[in-house]
């Protein structure tokens, strides 16, 4: 049957479900009782519409409650009989507005229930029935039962695998990767959180000593749990002063050593909590997203311009085309202050987002952004390359996004199939698979979006979502995972540029704390390398201006990387390659060498080996004047060759 049913009025348990086909309906305020049923490892919450829909032919279907006003809901789909039914798929906030989002195949002349429950409110809303056509899935997962919700993956116990956590009331609960790809549960203990993480958890080593801290983004502020060396239990860190936070991060932000905390403010200046290295933060508002009414949703760091150090840029959920709507991007100053380059980088866009997912996908040496929708009233998806000068330039037509009408909350990168392309992950229960070249295939995941991490180490990225564990079924592509160890830098390395360099060109990786909106996923730097079978070298540059170099790497292994003790002896070379002028100089530095079509890289160094400048050769021409006096070391990489010079800064 195919129509409009409105008004259709659903029945509240399993055993008397209201008929649903092809179409839209209303469902009325939800009084049904709890009946202890669960679906993904989520309970169905008391209050709840029954609706049963039987296909008379093999098809798909999407089932959603995105459909303006839109309003939040959770949504359940089971198959099998009342006493004994089987999870088909759960989503809660996959479409705009915190709307729910499923596709399915499903089979002809078998009952399916669909069901809404009163989790988040029990409210009349509209849902729609409608026929898809099912896309195979490029990425397999299986999934399993976690007994802990999932909030974040990350390293928590030092030991080089992925481990999963949450934050409950004054317990935080953890589940320990084993390994043989099981978890044991420890728990650990808090003496106060003021602020439970309801909108985002992020984790780094805050005190320096050597286990993973937590930051709690909460509805009024941010609680910051330190852990206490030697013990389970962890002191709260906090302020008085009201947040409405969004996506929080950890980043040192003025180079000290020490990380920070940023925190997004809904609708207010965003907020920094900054370390003193002694348990305590200085928290300072303003300097960085501005906009009184806020706004802020989406924040992550990123080195956009290849400089070797994060620069941030803030995902805006406001609408219209206010000043708190646009997008902005700050440009580190490399002094503790930053410029907003939001509207000459060309991202200064107002379409509503939450989040955006940051990745080289086109493997050209520069970080370029997917701004993903999260509503389509102000504009839709965005896929922006980096041009390699500061700016960025559209290239969504034709690439696969422009063709893709979900919406989502979370949009997180990954290369899922370790081909070596960086994926996203985000929008409807779909991975947008890299096939290079800007030139993104969705495939259906039915993970929703959670924390991505490897959660049984073998390689390839899994996704913790829910009270579910979603694990890559892989593939024969080949792998490296690089953990960042810093001694001069903050302990984690977050801030840290990864690249390493196969046959095939070289890959880059960010370290960063908190991305996506709401998880917090693993700063192991993953790579795939598809079907290379050697790595030439990394090369890791701390944020200290340090830089490391690896060379030959076995593959398939999980490498860890201690600042300084691969540091890169820069001494110039002997080559006719290329050539710079005026030496000493000033102001403008020239490069001319002998094949200007061939693409390359610039990077400076001082005297004592840091790196100063690091970027691609757009022109022939690099802006010195910003440093001091003295001799640096002038490094132009090809995929050919490696050459130094050096040259006199006056």
């Amino acid at each position: 049957m195919f129509g409009i049913a409105v008004g259709a009025f659903a029945q509240s348990s399993c055993d008397s479900p209201a008929p649903a086909s092809v179409g839209t309906f209303s469902v009325p305020t939800l009084e049904g009782d709890f009946e202890g049923y669960a679906c993904n490892g989520v309970n169905l919450a008391n209050g709840a519409a029954w609706y049963a829909f039987t296909p008379t032919t093999d098809m798909g279907v999407t089932i959603s409650s995105n459909i303006e006003p839109t309003q939040d809901t959770r949504l359940f789909v089971f198959s099998g009989d009342c006493n004994n039914l089987q999870c088909e798929g759960y989503d809660d906030d996959s479409g705009s507005g915190y709307s729910s989002v499923i596709t399915l195949e499903l089979e002809a002349n078998v009952t399916y229930y669909i069901v809404w429950d009163a989790f988040w409110n029990p409210g009349a809303f509209s849902f729609s029935i409608t026929e898809t056509v099912i896309i195979p899935s490029l990425i397999d997962f299986s999934s399993q039962n976690l007994s802990i919700f999932a909030a974040a993956g990350s390293d928590f116990n030092g030991d080089g695998r992925d481990d999963i956590l949450e934050v409950s009331g004054n317990q935080i609960n953890v589940a320990l990767q084993q390994e043989n790809g099981t978890f044991t549960p420890a728990a650990y203990v808090a003496n106060s959180v003021v602020h439970a993480p309801s909108w985002s958890l992020t984790t780094g080593d805050l005190n320096d000593d050597g286990q993973q801290d937590i930051v709690c983004g909460g509805g009024s502020g941010v609680s910051i749990l330190l852990s206490q060396t030697g013990s389970n239990q962890y002191i709260e860190f906090t302020v008085p002063d009201y947040v409405f936070s969004q996506r929080g991060n950890c980043i040192d932000m003025d180079a000290d050593g020490l990380l920070d905390v940023f925190m997004c403010h809904d609708v207010a200046p965003n907020v920094r909590f900054i370390n003193n290295g002694n348990g305590t933060f200085d928290f300072s508002q303003g300097g960085l997203g501005d906009t009184p009414d806020g706004g802020n949703y989406g924040s992550v760091w990123i080195d956009y311009d290849n400089d070797c150090d994060m620069d941030l840029f803030i995902a805006k959920c406001r609408g219209g085309l206010s000043e708190a709507s646009r997008n902005q991007l700050h440009r580190n100053n490399g002094d503790g202050t930053f410029t907003d380059v939001s509207i000459e980088s060309g991202l200064a866009d107002y379409v509503q987002t939450w989040s955006s997912a940051w990745g080289d996908y086109d493997n050209d040496g520069d970080m370029d952004v997917v701004v993903g929708a999260s509503s389509f009233s102000t504009g839709h998806h965005k896929v922006m390359r980096n041009n390699g000068d500061g700016t960025f330039t559209d290239v969504t037509e034709g690439s696969g996004w422009d063709l893709f009408f979900g919406t989502s909350i979370e949009y997180q990168p990954a290369d899922f199939n370790n081909d070596g392309l960086v994926d996203v992950i985000g929008g409807g229960n779909y991975i947008a698979v890299n096939n290079g070249n800007f030139n993104f295939t969705l495939s259906p995941a039915e993970v929703g979006s959670g924390c991505i991490g490897d959660f049984n180490d073998d390689g390839f990225m899994d996704v913790a979502s829910g009270n579910m564990l979603f694990i890559n079924e892989g593939n024969n592509n080949n792998f490296i995972k690089v953990i960042t160890q810093g001694t001069e830098s903050n302990s984690d390395g977050i801030g840290a540029r990864v690249t390493i360099f196969t046959e095939d060109g070289a890959q880059i990786r960010d370290i960063r704390s908190g991305e996506g909106f709401r998880h917090m996923s693993s700063n192991t730097a993953h790579f795939g390398i598809g079907e290379q079978t050697a790595i030439s070298k990394i090369e890791i540059c701390w944020p200290s201006g340090i830089m490391d170099e690896i060379l030959n790497p076995a593959i398939n292994t999980t490498i860890v990387a201690v600042e300084g003790e691969n540091s890169v002896a820069v001494e110039e070379n002997q080559t006719n390659t290329f050539n710079i002028y005026p030496n000493p100089v000033e102001e403008v530095l020239t490069i001319n060498r002998e094949n200007n079509s061939t693409p390359a890289r610039v990077e400076i160094f001082d005297i004592n080996g840091r790196l100063i400048i690091n970027q691609s050769l757009q022109s022939n021409q690099i802006n010195v004047s910003q440093l001091s006096s003295g001799i640096y070391t002038v490094k132009l990489i090809t995929n050919s060759e490696v050459a130094t010079k050096k040259v006199y800064k006056k």
